[in-house]
């Protein structure tokens, strides 16, 4: 039986909290194809 891990990735919500730290939206892209690029669904 495959076993399947949950995470729960807040990065780009949490980091736009943090002042001065801000991703661009193609920041953002990257950050989302490499995740797409884990297997992150």
């Amino acid at each position: 039986m495959e076993e399947k891990v949950y995470i729960f990735d807040t990065t780009l919500r949490d980091g736009e909290q943090v002042p001065g730290c801000q991703l661009n939206t193609l920041e953002k892209i990257e950050v989302g194809k490499a995740l797409e690029s884990l297997g992150v669904d």
